[in-house]
C-alpha cells in the first residue's frame, strides 16, 4: 500500500510529527512544520479528511460492513497515514460524553488531530428573524461547540441555509457563537455554501462584522461558476486557517471534468495559504473511496512538492 510517508520519503519531504499536541485545542508548546517558509503553521502542507467523505462508512454503532467511530482514527492512519480530521455532527451521531472522550483518546493514540466540527444539524436557523427560533439555533449550536472543545477541536463550523438572510441577524448569532466560542477555546469558521455560494465577498463580508474569534475555510467545490470560484478562492485563501479541498466524480488518473482541481490548489498556494488540506469526496462503495483518497492526496502532495 502506497501511503503518505511513502510518498513524502519519494518526494523528498520530512512527514510531519506531532503538530500541535494530540487533539488539543489550545496547546502549550506548539511544534512547527521545519520548512523556512512556514514556521508558524504547524498544519501546513498536511492532507486530511472531512468525515463527510466517510458517511455511511462510518457509524457510532456499525454493522459488521462499517467502521466503528472509534476505529476511524486508526484506519485513517494504516489506510491513508493521515492524522488530520475535520468532523461532522453527522459522524458522530448520538455520541455522549464518554464517548468523545473516547474518541480524542483514540486519535491521540494515533498521533491524530480532531481539528474541526461542522455543524450540521438539520432544522435550525439562527437567521430568523423569529427570535425564538433565532434562540434556539444559538442553544443547539453552542451545545455543538462544548463538543467541539470536549474533543479538542480548534474550529466549529455552522451550517450556512439556502436563503440569504439578513445580514443583521445573520451577524449578531454569529458573534454570540464567537463569544461563546471564545470561553471555550473554540473559533468560528465561515465555509462558503448555500447562500454565500454565488457571492466571492461573503465570506469576508461576514468575518470583518463579526470581528473576532472567526476565520475563513474556503470550500474548492461551493461556488456556482468558474468565475465566482476563483475569484472567491483568491479572496479567502489569504486569511484562510483550513480547506475542504473538494472533488466530485473522479476518474482513475486522477480526471477531474467538473472543475480544475490543481487550479484550485494553486490559487490557495500562490495566496500564500500552505495547509491543511482536508479531503471532501464520497462514494457508496468503500474500496473505490478508499483507492480515490489515496488519489487525491497524492496528487496534493505532488503539488505542494513541485510548488516548494
Amino acid at each position: 500500500m502506497t501511503t503518505r510517508r511513502t510518498v513524502l520519503k519519494n518526494l523528498g519531504i520530512a512527514p510531519l510529527a506531532g503538530i500541535w499536541g494530540a487533539c488539543s485545542s489550545t496547546p502549550d508548546t506548539p511544534e512547527t512544520v521545519d520548512t523556512p517558509s512556514e514556521p508558524t503553521n504547524p498544519l501546513a502542507r498536511e492532507v486530511g479528511v472531512t468525515t463527510s467523505s466517510l458517511g455511511s462508512h462510518v457509524a457510532l454503532h456499525p454493522s459488521s460492513d462499517q467502521i466503528a467511530l472509534f476505529d476511524m482514527p486508526r484506519v485513517l492512519l494504516d489506510e491513508f497515514d493521515m492524522r488530520v480530521i475535520d468532523l461532522n455532527t453527522t459522524t458522530l451521531g448520538e455520541s455522549g460524553l464518554a464517548d468523545l472522550d473516547r474518541l480524542r483518546n483514540e486519535a491521540a493514540k494515533t498521533g491524530s488531530h480532531l481539528i474541526n466540527l461542522k455543524m450540521n444539524q438539520q432544522g435550525l436557523n439562527m437567521d430568523s428573524p423569529d427570535e425564538a427560533v433565532r434562540a434556539h439555533a444559538v442553544t443547539e449550536y453552542k451545545k455543538s461547540i462544548d463538543v467541539a472543545a470536549q474533543l479538542g477541536c480548534r474550529w466549529a463550523r455552522p451550517l450556512p441555509l439556502a436563503d440569504e438572510p439578513d445580514f443583521s441577524i445573520h451577524v449578531k448569532s454569529y458573534r454570540e457563537l464567537a463569544d461563546y466560542g471564545a470561553e471555550k477555546g473554540v473559533e468560528m469558521l465561515v465555509e462558503n455554501f448555500g447562500w454565500m455560494q454565488d457571492d466571492p465577498d461573503s465570506t469576508l463580508r461576514i468575518i470583518e462584522a463579526v470581528g473576532h474569534n472567526i476565520s475563513p475555510c474556503p470550500d474548492t467545490g461551493n461556488w456556482d461558476s468558474e468565475e465566482l470560484r476563483f475569484e472567491g478562492l483568491a479572496r479567502i485563501f489569504p486569511t484562510a486557517v483550513t480547506c475542504d479541498f473538494k472533488a466530485r466524480e473522479i476518474s482513475p488518473e486522477g480526471d477531474h471534468p467538473l472543475y480544475d482541481l490543481k487550479r484550485c490548489f494553486e490559487t490557495g498556494w500562490n495566496a500564500g495559504y500552505k495547509g491543511p488540506w482536508c479531503l471532501e469526496h464520497a462514494n457508496p462503495d468503500r474500496d473505490t473511496l478508499f483507492g480515490e483518497l489515496t488519489l487525491l492526496r497524492d496528487m496534493l502532495h505532488q503539488w505542494m512538492a513541485e510548488a516548494a
